[in-house]
């Protein structure tokens, strides 16, 4: 069942040490960015953190790495113009990196959700991102084999939530956060309101309310 909450900082209590998250956002668009400031001040630490890409500026998920509470980056784009937080950490050996191809990782946070085992993928052949994983040909096609990734906590930004917590969301926002919720533990999503059960469309709900713990929308 969905629990509504007023603060941020309740709603992240109980995040453990060690702990998988996996963080919404295509750059800032999307990003929980409250979340992951309650987060750094709840203090959890060694997380392993998924995120579409290493973090921008000094906000959002670079204040979390700039704050040394993570251990391993798995991410599709670590470097851009303003990831000098994660750039200085992984030059000085601060912190562990796994890149994935932004499709692959979509889709094993969406094969975690879905029950998946593994699947067969041809992105990554023939480079070192496929060293060590089994390698199949399928109908003339070289294919790697990939496994899912599966969270403990998901962090996710939506725009409008119910009371239920089903979820919708705006424009480009609307990225990660979808597999992201099916494929954590416990997903906790930040919304800018909340209404009454039946206020919104069933049509344009994306995310139902059986994938989201709980709900944060500031009073």
């Amino acid at each position: 069942m969905t629990t509504l909450h007023t603060s941020y900082d309740e709603a992240v209590a109980d995040v453990a040490d060690g702990s998988t998250v996996l963080v919404g956002g295509f750059g800032m668009a999307g990003m929980p960015v409250e979340l992951i400031d309650a987060l750094i001040r709840q203090g959890a630490t060694d997380l392993t953190v998924v995120s579409n890409n290493a973090g921008n500026g000094e906000t959002g998920l670079a204040a979390l790495l700039a704050a040394k509470r993570v251990r391993k980056m798995v991410c599709s784009f670590p470097r851009q113009s303003d990831s000098w937080v994660f750039d200085g950490l992984y030059r000085a050996g601060d912190i562990e990196l796994e890149v994935v191809p932004q499709g692959n990782l979509a889709e094993r946070m969406r094969a975690a959700g879905a029950g998946i085992g593994a699947f067969f993928c041809p992105t990554g052949v023939g480079t070192p991102l496929a060293e060590g994983k089994e390698v199949r040909e399928i109908d003339g096609r070289t294919y790697v084999l990939e496994y899912p990734i599966r969270g403990d906590v998901a962090l996710i930004g939506a725009h409008v939530a119910d009371r239920m917590g089903n979820l919708v969301y705006r424009k480009t926002a609307r990225n990660f956060g979808p597999v992201m919720a099916t494929a954590a533990t416990t997903t906790i999503a930040q919304v800018s309101r909340v209404v009454d059960v039946g206020g919104l469309d069933p049509e344009v709900i994306v995310t139902p309310s059986i994938y989201v713990d709980r709900v944060v929308c500031p009073a």
